[in-house]
This record gives structure tokens, C-alpha cells and sequence, in this order.
């Protein structure tokens, strides 16, 4: 009896183990924001003989506000870096370990920022002083790369 017992017992965990796991199921980003974040440091002028240098992933988070311009920001001198921003903020996400990033956002235009130790970073402008302006569209995926470039010379 307890042959038997101990037989289907076996049988049913041996059944139970090779059961695949259910896969939990992601819904696609269909309108949003997909990107990466790379970090290039120290000399990045061109050298004879030598290989130019490739930016590094950098893993970080990627904020998302509304419209900024440089007025609405507290920037640590002239450089990429700000220790605070005045808008409101949208959205935040976390990149993976080698610095790729997705967001869902609705329509819109936004200003994108990564932190950079306890700072956020951004390093481009339009013509009125708007900080990163990234554009969502409806039903489309906008694609970002971003390099943080505060620790590098051209």
C-alpha cells in the first residue's frame, strides 16, 4: 500500500516539475518612448592609431516633465547638470542594466532628463531654450538616445 502511495505521489511531483511556469505577459508599448542611455568619459577627440572610443551603458533613471526651459531650472553653472526642476513631472522609469529604457506616454511633448549621481542631466536645446523636447505621437513609438557626456572632452 504505501508502494503505491509513495508511486503516485512521485509520479505527481515528477508531473508538477516538468509543468512549464506560466510566462507573465508584458503589454507592448504602442505609443511612447524607447531608448538607451550610454556614457562617454574623459578624451573623446579623434587619435591617429588609435580606436575611437565607445560610450558605455549607463543604467540609470529617465524622468519625464513637461516642457521645461532653462528659466525653470536650477543648472549648476553652464554644464548639462541641474539640482532641481520646476515643472511638473510626468513619468519615471528605470533602465535595464545595460541602459534601455521604455515608456507609455500619451501625446505630447516632454523634456527628458537621466540622474547623474544625485543630479539630472540633459544636454540639448531648441531654439527657445526648451530642455530635451522629445515629442510622443499618436500611436507611435519615439526612439532616444541619450549620452551623458558631463565627464567628457571634446
Amino acid at each position: 500500500m504505501y508502494k503505491i502511495l509513495f508511486l503516485l505521489t512521485a509520479a505527481f511531483t515528477l508531473v508538477l516539475a516538468c509543468k512549464s511556469p506560466k510566462k507573465i505577459q508584458e503589454t507592448p508599448v504602442l505609443q511612447g518612448i524607447i531608448g538607451v542611455v550610454n556614457k562617454s568619459m574623459g578624451n573623446q577627440m579623434p587619435r591617429i592609431g588609435q580606436p575611437p572610443s565607445i560610450p558605455q551603458p549607463f543604467p540609470t533613471t529617465v524622468f519625464f516633465y513637461e516642457p521645461t526651459n532653462t528659466s525653470q531650472v536650477n543648472q549648476i553653472g553652464n554644464s548639462p547638470l541641474y539640482r532641481a526642476i520646476y515643472t511638473k513631472l510626468i513619468a519615471t522609469v528605470q533602465t535595464d542594466s545595460v541602459g534601455v529604457f521604455t515608456a507609455k506616454l500619451p501625446v505630447g511633448n516632454y523634456s527628458v532628463f537621466v540622474q547623474v549621481d544625485k543630479q539630472f542631466f540633459a544636454n540639448s536645446f531648441d531654439i527657445r531654450n526648451n530642455i530635451s523636447l522629445v515629442m510622443v505621437e499618436a500611436g507611435k513609438i519615439t526612439d532616444v538616445k541619450i549620452t551623458v557626456n558631463n565627464a567628457a572632452s571634446y
